[in-house]
């Protein structure tokens, strides 16, 4: 699920590779709401938590300038949960 919205395209070989994906900037709304991890947590299950889908974990790296190799968010640390998902992933698919 980590590369669902990751377009794949042959190689010269015949096999089947992964493009680059881009992803869009994701500004702050006034619906968004912000929670403090209080134990190591990770980005795929905050994604499923919040928008029922685990393979959405970039919207909330993104949103808060966190690495995408690293899913876990150390506790104490507050993070921003944007609400327009259906925005969010709308100029995903018009960039990619």
């Amino acid at each position: 699920m980590r590369y669902q919205f990751t377009p794949t395209e042959k190689r010269y070989d015949g096999k089947s590779v992964y493009k680059t994906t881009y992803y869009p900037d994701i500004p702050e709304s006034e619906n968004d709401f912000y929670i403090i991890i209080n134990e190591v947590d990770y980005l795929d299950a905050l994604a499923k938590k919040y928008y029922g889908d685990e393979s959405l974990w970039w919207v909330i790296a993104r949103a808060n300038n966190l690495p995408g190799y690293k899913l876990s968010v150390e506790a104490s640390k507050q993070i921003r949960i944007p609400s327009n998902i259906n925005y969010i992933i709308d100029q995903m698919n018009k960039i990619n």
